[in-house]
């Protein structure tokens, strides 16, 4: 496989047990695109996510992510630190260490994965919490957070790591719907700058508006793919016509 792309995978398969939840799954990411994954609950757009940083193993195709290797069955110890260090990774349930400060749960990483010092590692986490607007929160515990500033402080902590890629697993899923609009500024703010994405949502404007292309899983198959606006706007698929018009009714309702 070339691996001229940040982000590459070709014929990905992956079963838990007798369910086979990827089929042949293959697509990119170039530097600075941002790609979404849309598609019904269970069509494996998660399990991919997690495949493209090597939480889950595949068992066929390949991966390969700044040219390395993750199709690779033993990958080492200082392997996976790399790869993890270059692709961060947002989850729908924030994963903060409650028992931690947020500026605490942002120097963590980079101190320990990274070898930063701790002043160094201090003044990134502010830098970034700048970023996403909560420069005022870096002595405050998560639990005083709303979920919105939670999301927002779990973005912070992965750009601290410096990663050439970020993965979004449908991150604004477990948030009220009045928190949802704060997180998607500051993910659209990290597309305008740059940042490599790839986004699992079921915020369709927001993937028309930011993606620059959507992939269409379904039923562990990519059903459909192509530029964000086009094949939002213009299913060619009566499957993708089908998931677009429920979730329009689901908006409504």
């Amino acid at each position: 496989m070339k691996n001229s792309h940040v982000i590459q995978f070709d014929q990905i398969e992956k079963s838990f047990g007798a369910a086979k939840v990827l089929q042949g799954v293959s697509g990119y990411v170039d530097r600075g695109e941002v790609l979404s994954v849309i598609g019904s609950s269970g069509c494996g757009k998660s399990t991919l996510l997690r495949c493209l940083n090597r939480l889950e193993t595949i068992d066929a195709g390949e991966i390969y992510v700044n040219g390395m290797d993750l199709s690779q069955p033993n990958l080492s110890r200082k392997q996976l630190r790399e790869v993890r260090s270059q692709v961060g990774m947002v989850f729908q349930q924030f994963n903060l260490f409650p028992h931690l400060n947020v500026l605490e749960n942002l120097t963590l990483a980079p101190q320990q994965v990274l070898n930063k010092s701790s002043a160094e590692s201090q003044e990134k986490g502010r830098h970034y919490l700048a970023q996403v607007g909560l420069s005022d929160k870096a002595d405050a515990y998560p639990e005083q957070l709303s979920g919105g500033q939670r999301q927002r402080v779990a973005i912070a902590r992965s750009l601290c790591m410096e990663p050439k890629a970020m993965l979004f697993d449908e991150p604004t899923s477990a948030l009220d719907p009045e928190l949802v609009g704060e997180v998607l500024e500051v993910m659209q703010k990290l597309a305008e700058n740059g940042m490599t994405m790839v986004i699992v949502t079921h915020e369709l404007q927001f993937a028309r508006e930011v993606a620059n292309r959507v992939m269409f899983l379904d039923r562990g198959l990519v059903a459909e793919e192509g530029i964000a606006r086009e094949v939002l706007t213009n299913p060619q698929s009566e499957r993708l016509h089908t998931f677009l018009s429920r979730m329009r009714q689901a908006s409504i309702a």
